[in-house]
């Protein structure tokens, strides 16, 4: 077996994305090794046009749940590629809708802290947000999206 690489990271995912969301299966699905429930502290959800915002909080108390996703070796720059087009993330435009940035998160199953990359809205996004936005509670978005019962 090939030793992983130690620059490909997993991602921390919170929106459609996450498994059971169209995005997943878009780009995910099949590209895989693991897919696990985790958590992202020192931010905070913003509702958008049909897909969350994770706007970073340093030093807050916000956390956002999602997974984090190994992607299989084979998969992973091209992945890494299509995830950078899909979410907008120019490096080095300040224009960007999100930017990918690499922040530690947790494990449920284990509490283990881990390196990955997250999309975070970008600066002008988050300035907006900030300002004007309408946060999500819970810092969960599936559950925003499908209340208790539904």
């Amino acid at each position: 077996m090939t030793a992983r690489n130690p620059h490909h990271l997993p991602f921390f995912v919170y929106g459609t994305l996450r498994p059971g969301e169209p995005n997943h299966d878009a780009f995910l699905r099949g590209r895989t090794e693991t897919e696990e429930p985790g958590r992202l502290a020192g931010a905070v959800l913003y509702d958008g046009p049909g897909y969350p915002y994770a706007v970073a909080e340093p030093g807050g108390t916000g956390l956002v749940s999602g997974e984090l996703v190994t992607a299989r070796p084979e998969s992973y720059d091209r992945l890494l590629q299509e995830l950078d087009e899909l979410e907008e993330y120019v490096p080095g435009d300040p224009a960007s809708l999100y930017v990918r940035v690499e922040r530690e998160a947790l494990r449920l199953r284990d509490g283990a802290a881990l390196r990955a990359w997250v999309y975070v809205a970008g600066p002008a996004v988050a300035e907006r947000l900030r300002a004007r936005g309408r946060r999500i509670d819970g810092g969960d978005w599936l559950g925003h999206r499908r209340p208790a019962g539904r």
